[in-house]
């Protein structure tokens, strides 16, 4: 349920100001509104030094903490860790540019270009030349060694004379020598090396203050949250206010604890009208709580004056999860695995989310006795076979273009119903009944069913068709109705028959995960050698839920937040119900 809101504007002397922010959030009921969104900021330094704090926590992941600890306050060694990665960024990439380089002179070996200079100050001039294999013979010099070869066709020659130049071809090219040697360019690196490694030996020093960085981070957070809170209000010489949301439902609270507390305050309550936008709070029944921990994670919010889909959520997801990941052993291994691990995993990952994943595991598991289908075995005649034959493959897109129907039928009958007295949910019926026609249409293009007029589906299209075009805008001029329904249908209605053919995704992803199985079985089984047959058992089974779960998030979400979404009318507009708290922080 979306809880209702009342828009809450409190006004108190300036003198107490303080007072009143520090009872607010105290009460934790008031999500505060900023009359000036730009002043509603925290201040400058507090700004930095949190970013500073989150940035080194970030980059401290991992990091496991070793040598001395550090003297130094968490936010000093919250800046020197950002200023080490930043510089190992730079070192790192001057290392691979130095390594390059050292490769591109892999043909000069270890001669120092010191030893080039010695010569020519004792009169030897040493000259090097790109010769063609067939003319180093050619070449008259004091003495003529080959270094080394350049390619298939050219060497590199060094000629070397006291007096005079050598006579070389005119083919032959001469070649500069580089600008450092590569001795010098791998004792660069050498000593780039080192310093990175003591970096590394630092960060582990400073990882024994990340406790204090992320004490520092709550107590800023919070001071930031007060200072937001205050700038959020209007001061003007003797008084003060503030604007927000408290639900309906609170009220009291918050006039009865300004009084306990001594704040002297006018409040008062409205409803929200049209155009304001409060935010959202939803009260999840006990059972359907498990689904928050999805919406947390995709970060999506109603809007207020949207749907509450937690409850249809709740109950289609692990349905097609469980088709979707289609053997009763992956459920197994998510609904035993899960409990036992839940202490560990909840804290990570999220209760509410560890939940459902345990209630998908135990889906699957019944859906798995219904298929007899564990870890790509069967061990006795399933209700429903789930494998690659046509009969199996009609049963599974039956079920699954049915339950679309039943799915997407089911959110314009709630829109309907929320529509309601208003005519327009003629409209909503309308679709609700043309999808069910156009079930049949979808069945007769891939099953290949009939539609003729012995069957429901064309009166279905027919009945839904009629109120979806009549009953779209209505109004008091029919002629309007009518040309606005029928410019509006082709659209919609491509839009429907797409919306059901989209669910045979379910058959398709659960009979591939079933032919995954089974396909790693025989590879397995065919092996004499317990050592092969055991790890390729692992791996195969280990990747195939891997994928399952994937196809949970790709396709079992998508049927939800899209198909489901989109013919309930959702935008998923809102934002999350944030009362000011100061217990948030304690």
């Amino acid at each position: 349920m979306i809880v209702p809101m009342k828009k809450v504007y409190i006004a108190a002397r300036v003198a107490d100001r303080d007072a009143l922010i520090d009872a607010l959030g105290e009460l934790g009921v008031v999500h505060v509104m900023p009359v000036e969104p730009t002043r509603a900021v925290a201040d400058e330094a507090t700004a930095d030094a949190m970013e500073q704090l989150r940035t080194a926590l970030a980059r401290l992941t991992g990091v496991t903490a070793a040598g001395e600890k550090p003297e130094m306050t968490a936010l000093e060694a919250a800046r020197e860790v950002n200023q080490i990665i930043r510089g190992n960024a730079e070192k790192s990439n001057r290392l691979t540019v130095l390594h390059q380089q050292a490769d591109k002179l892999a043909l000069w070996g270890d001669v120092r270009l010191e030893q080039f200079k010695q010569l020519a100050e004792a009169g030897v001039q040493v000259s090097f030349y790109m010769v063609p294999n067939e003319q180093v013979g050619a070449i008259e010099a004091d003495c003529v060694e080959q270094v080394g070869q350049i390619d298939k066709k050219q060497v590199l020659v060094a000629v070397v004379t006291r007096d005079g130049e050598p006579t070389v071809p005119d083919k032959v090219k001469p070649v500069e020598l580089p600008s450092r040697d590569r001795p010098d360019i791998l004792a660069e690196a050498a000593q780039i090396d080192a310093e990175l490694k003591a970096d590394q030996r630092r960060l582990a020093q400073l990882a024994h203050l990340a406790p204090a960085m992320q004490r520092e981070l709550t107590g800023l957070e919070e001071k930031a949250k007060i200072t937001i809170a205050t700038r959020s209000g209007l001061e003007h010489e003797k008084l003060y206010a503030v604007q927000g949301w408290v639900p309906a439902d609170m009220d009291s609270t918050l006039q009865d604890g300004l009084s306990e507390k001594g704040i002297e305050a006018a409040v008062e309550m409205i409803k929200p009208v049209e155009e304001d936008e409060p935010p959202t709070l939803i009260k999840y029944p006990k059972w359907a709580q498990p689904i928050e921990g999805l919406f947390n994670i995709l970060g999506t919010v109603a809007g207020y004056k949207e749907f509450d889909v937690a409850i249809p959520f709740m109950i289609a997801l692990p349905i097609f999860a469980a088709i979707l990941i289609g053997d009763g052993g992956y459920g197994a291994l998510l609904f035993f695995g899960l409990l036992l691990g839940y202490k560990k995993l909840a804290p990570k990952l999220g209760e509410q989310f560890i939940k459902l994943l345990i209630i998908v595991g135990g889906v699957s598991l019944i859906w798995g006795f219904i298929c007899s289908s564990f870890f790509g075995f069967q061990f006795y005649k399933p209700l429903i076979p789930v494998n690659m034959t046509d009969e199996s493959r009609f049963l599974m897109m039956n079920i699954s273009f049915t339950m679309g129907a039943i799915h997407l039928s089911i959110a314009q009958l709630w829109n309907a119903f929320t529509v309601f007295p208003n005519i327009k949910f003629l409209n909503k019926v309308g679709w609700a009944i043309f999808i069910w026609g156009m079930l049949g249409v979808v069945k007769m293009f891939v099953l290949g069913s009939p539609l003729g007029m012995d069957t429901p589906w064309p009166y279905f299209l027919l009945v839904g068709a009629i109120l979806a075009i009549l009953f779209a805008c209505p109004s008091r001029n029919p002629a309007k109705m009518l040309a606005v329904g029928i410019a509006n249908f082709p659209l919609s209605m491509l839009g429907a028959f797409s919306d059901v053919i989209s669910y045979v995704r379910l058959m398709a992803v659960g009979l591939a995960s079933g032919v995954l199985a089974t396909s790693f079985n025989e590879l397995a089984l065919e092996s004499s050698s317990i050592f092969i047959t055991i790890p390729v058992l692992v791996f195969g089974h280990g990747l195939n839920l891997g994928l399952a779960m994937i196809a949970l998030f790709a396709h079992g979400v998508r049927l939800n937040m899209l198909e489901f979404s989109n013919n309930l009318g959702m935008q998923w507009t809102g934002y999350v119900y944030s009362p000011l708290n100061k217990r948030s922080f304690s």
